[in-house]
C-alpha cells in the first residue's frame, strides 16, 4: 500500500488517519534501528506527518522531540506542511525488548521524560508546548500533549508491526479530535466506541486502508483531502557548506590545523559530508574576505 493520509471531518470532529510503512521502512533502512527503536521513531514519524497536515503555508514546520530515561534517549521527528518527515532516535541499537504483553516495548524504552512540540510558523518567535510522558509509548503521550497544551480533545492511536527479518510490515495511525461545540451524542459514542477498537496495526494486518479506519468511527465523516507523506531530508553539501562557512575563518583555520578536513553528519538521514584540505581553504579565503 501507498503511504497516504486521509483529512476528514464534519461539524463535531476532525480526523486524520494514515498508513506510512513506506517511510517508516525507509527510516529504519537509513538508520539501521533494532525493532524497538523502529517502532519507536515510525510512531513519531507517523504522528508529525498527521500534524503536518495541519499546517498551512510552504515554510511551517513542526518538530516533536522525546526526551526519556530509557535506553533509547530520544527521538525527534520534523514535518512541513505537505507531511514530509525526517527523524532520528538517539539509540537506534537498542536490544529487542518485549513487554508483558508480548509486544515491543516502546514504552520502556522509552522511560520518564518530557515531550516537547515546536512549531515554526513564520511568526516572531516559534510556539512551543512541552508536557511529561505520560507512558512513553507516545500515542498516549500525543494525546496528553493535545489535551494540556493545545486544550484540544483527542484519541490518537499510532503503530508499528515489526515482521522476524526486522523490517516493517505495517505501520499507521490516526488522530481524532472533538471540535468546539460539538454534539454530546456524538462525543459520548465515540467515548464509548474507540477504547474498543482494534489496535491500528490489527486493522492494517485484516486489510482496512485509512478509509476502511475512519468507517469503524461510526459517524458520517467528509473527506477533504488525499496526503502523500514521505521520509524527506533535505540537508545538502551545500547547506553544509553554508553552515562550515558560519563558524568563521578563525575555526576554519582551526579545524584545518587539527584535522585537516571536516566532515559533518546529518542525524536525520545518516549522509555525510566530506571537505578536504583544498575545500577548507576555499572556505577560509571566502570567510576572510566577507
Amino acid at each position: 500500500m501507498t503511504d497516504y493520509i486521509i483529512r476528514a471531518g464534519n461539524a463535531d470532529v476532525r480526523v486524520f488517519a494514515a498508513a506510512t510503512r513506506v517511510l517508516t521502512e525507509e527510516a529504519r533502512r537509513l538508520h539501521g534501528t533494532t525493532p524497538v527503536a523502529t517502532a519507536a521513531l515510525g510512531r513519531l514519524l507517523t504522528a508529525a506527518a498527521m500534524m503536518g497536515a495541519t499546517l498551512k503555508n510552504e515554510t511551517d514546520i513542526i518538530t516533536l522531540t522525546i526526551k526519556g530515561d530509557g535506553a533509547i534517549g530520544g527521538i525527534v521527528a520534523t514535518t512541513d506542511e505537505k507531511s514530509r518527515v525526517k527523524g532520528y532516535v538517539y539509540e537506534p541499537k537498542i536490544p529487542f525488548v518485549k513487554n508483558a504483553l508480548g509486544k515491543l516495548d516502546v514504552g520502556g524504552a522509552v522511560g520518564a521524560g518530557m515531550l516537547t512540540v515546536v512549531k515554526d510558523l513564520g511568526l516572531k518567535e516559534p510556539v512551543a508546548g512541552q508536557v511529561e510522558l505520560v507512558s512513553g509509548e507516545i500515542a498516549e503521550d500525543i494525546t496528553y500533549y493535545f489535551a494540556v497544551s493545545e486544550q484540544v480533545p483527542s484519541s490518537v492511536a499510532l503503530g508499528v508491526l515489526v515482521d522476524r527479518d526486522y523490517t516493517v510490515k505495517q505501520a499507521g495511525g490516526y488522530i481524532l479530535q472533538v471540535l468546539p461545540g460539538a454534539d454530546e451524542g456524538v462525543i459520548s459514542h465515540l467515548e464509548r466506541l474507540i477504547p474498543t477498537l482494534p489496535s491500528v496495526t490489527a486493522m492494517m494486518e485484516d486489510g482496512l486502508t485509512p478509509e476502511d479506519i475512519l468507517a469503524r468511527f461510526g459517524i458520517d465523516l467528509e473527506i477533504y483531502e488525499k496526503i502523500y507523506p514521505e521520509f524527506y531530508c533535505n540537508c545538502s553539501k551545500e547547506r553544509c557548506r553554508k553552515v562550515l562557512l558560519g563558524v568563521g575563518a578563525d575555526e576554519l583555520r582551526a579545524i584545518l590545523r587539527e584535522d585537516k578536513g571536516a566532515n559533518i553528519h546529518c542525524h536525520f538521514c545518516s549522509k555525510d559530508y566530506y571537505f578536504d584540505e583544498e575545500s577548507i581553504g576555499e572556505m577560509i579565503e571566502e570567510s576572510a574576505n566577507t
